[in-house]
């Protein structure tokens, strides 16, 4: 042991390790939810031991503390002898392993069988390390129905058994919905989905992955510019591109050629194609809308949906003129969210303004949070006052 009288990135020492404990006892072939008690457990045993004396391997501390707690819960059930004896005598895993096991637990936690709120909420738990305050705090629940929902989704994986890691598809889905959420209460999930996608790339060998973290960020990368102090939203064409970062756009860029070098094309890769060249405008009239719409046309082809063609009737407003947009927009089906203010907009680009204004304010009434509808509100008003 080492002393270290003081407590200085304890935290986020112990949920940096927290996950990968909890993934060695689950590829051993622990129950999920005894396993992330143990861990619990041993989390809590190093708060009060280490400040004092922090032991020289703390992941091997851990798995051994934790290891040793889920074998006294384990004797007491005979039929799990057989495991006690493996967690008791397995050796600590390698680089691999590690890896394995940070995809694993990922898998288990976006299960099919799980809700995307429950796989949300489990995810940021066991693999983010959040406290189940936390995760409450983001999604706006008491921390009360937050415990049901993750001890419920425990209770489901808990049933599955899994010698390997699962559909990295399901895990992508689940990572992509945690970024959209953005930042809540007092945990960016953004940055927090970022942190777990690049766990899972130094996990897999799949170009999609590369293609999500690179998606994300290179979203990511204009968060400063998207709202005005006072909070409200600024549209992609008219933020202060000075505000972006730099640093992070190239480090996108860098990632999505390398995935598309692999010739494996997925639908994050081409989203986050479109979205490197956004970035890559100076201006927003410098964007290169041919090329966006092409990628639409890739997207559509890979993972064709109404979004989809919401967003490729945009782009070909802004390649081929309002009028290409509207006839664009004809595919799209009436109340698709944001079908109005695509519509208001490409209406607005045509020079019929009392048609755009219109679909504004309806587009406001329709909106699904309270920055957009103030925004959509506001261009409604712009255009009456004219």
């Amino acid at each position: 042991m080492t002393t270290d009288p003081g407590t200085d990135g304890l935290e986020d020492l112990l949920r940096e390790l927290g996950p990968q404990v909890l993934g060695v006892l689950v590829r051993r072939g622990s129950d999920f939810a005894a396993a992330e008690d143990a861990v619990q457990e041993a989390l809590l045993e190093a708060v009060r031991r280490w400040p004092d004396a922090r032991p020289d391997d703390p992941k091997a501390w851990l798995v051994t503390v934790a290891g040793r707690k889920l074998v006294d819960e384990i004797r007491s059930a005979t039929a799990r002898r057989r495991r006690e004896e493996r967690l008791q005598h397995e050796p600590e895993p390698g680089p691999t392993e590690q890896a394995d096991d940070t995809l694993l637990l990922l898998s288990r936690c976006c299960h099919p069988a799980l809700t995307p709120a429950s796989a949300i909420a489990l995810t940021l738990r066991a693999v983010g390390g959040l406290t189940t305050a936390q995760v409450a705090e983001a999604f706006l629940v008491p921390e009360a129905t937050m415990a049901q929902r993750i001890s419920r989704a425990k209770r489901t994986v808990s049933g599955e058994r899994f010698d390997q890691p699962g559909d990295v598809t399901a895990v992508l889905r689940v990572l992509y919905l945690v970024f959209n959420e953005g930042f809540t209460g007092s945990v960016d999930l953004a940055q927090e989905a970022i942190r777990l996608a690049r766990q899972l790339s130094a996990a897999t060998d799949d170009p999609e992955v590369e293609g999500l973290l690179a998606l994300m960020l290179l979203h990511h990368a204009r968060r400063r510019a998207r709202r005005t102090p006072e909070g409200a939203v600024v549209p992609l064409a008219d933020q202060d591109r000075s505000l972006w970062d730099t640093a992070m756009i190239a480090e996108g860029v860098d990632i999505l050629q390398a995935a598309l070098a692999r010739d494996r094309l997925g639908e994050y890769q081409v989203q986050a194609a479109i979205a490197a060249l956004h970035d890559d405008a100076a201006t927003a009239g410098e964007t290169d809308w041919v090329q966006v719409v092409e990628w639409y046309d890739e997207l559509v082809r890979l993972a064709p949906g109404q979004p989809v063609l919401l967003n490729r009737a945009v782009a070909v407003g802004a390649a081929d003129g309002p009028l290409a947009g509207l006839r664009a927009l004809e595919q799209v089906e009436q109340g698709v969210p944001r079908r109005d203010a695509a519509a208001a907009w490409l209406h607005e680009q045509a020079g019929d303004l009392d048609e755009a204004a219109r679909l504004y304010a309806l587009a406001a009434a329709r909106a699904g949070n309270v920055a957009e509808r103030d925004h959509l509100t506001r261009q409604a008003a712009r255009l009456r006052n004219r």
